[in-house]
């Protein structure tokens, strides 16, 4: 392939992956499905099953999902250069639109309604994160492990009550499993 057909498959690339980021909204998974749409469906780059093995991939890496899907498929199509412009046509319009709400953040927190709003979203994230705590310690509660729901309550206590920082608490929890997990594999050998 020529080096003009590489910077036009490299634009046509970017401003693909620009376009997509710019007008979805819904996370990575809707990001993905309009991936598969243009890459997929319309121009053909990669196959059915290829967007799938990204897709699979994107998921069970850390980050964002959008993002690296984005690195897989700019890879898949034209290498480095290929993966760096596919990240930027994604990341850019997110980067673009969040500096644009910090620079106004006070104009916006002063106001009034966005107050109003933001208070209520607040409401909102603490309902959600509520109902994962009851999902959770639920779980925990009905597995009926005494190991689990003291762990369960010692980090409570120790966040709520003894102010212990929670990563602290999560890796400790994490160190605990590590080692209940290689007794109990010791025990089974």
């Amino acid at each position: 392939m020529n080096q003009h057909n590489r910077a036009a498959r490299l634009c046509r690339l970017f401003f693909s992956t620009l376009y997509i980021s710019s007008f979805t909204f819904g996370g990575g998974f809707v990001i993905v499905t309009l991936m598969k749409k243009k890459f997929v469906d319309e121009l053909h780059w990669i196959t059915e099953e290829e967007m799938l093995d990204m897709t699979a991939l994107a998921e069970s890496a850390p980050g964002a999902i959008a993002v690296n899907a984005a690195i897989l498929v700019g890879w898949q199509m034209e290498g480095l250069p290929g993966m760096m412009t596919a990240v930027v046509g994604t990341i850019l319009p997110p980067m673009v639109i969040l500096s644009i709400i910090s620079y106004f953040y006070n104009v916006f927190a002063a106001n009034v309604y966005v107050a109003l709003v933001l208070k209520g979203m607040q409401a909102g994230v603490a309902a959600v994160i509520l109902d994962v705590v009851c999902s959770m310690g639920g779980k925990v509660i009905a597995s009926h492990s005494a190991v689990s729901l003291f762990l369960m309550v010692a980090a409570f206590a120790a966040n709520y009550i003894f102010g212990v920082n929670v990563v602290l608490i999560i890796l400790a929890a994490a160190v605990f499993g590590v080692v209940r997990a290689a007794l109990a594999r010791k025990r089974t050998v």
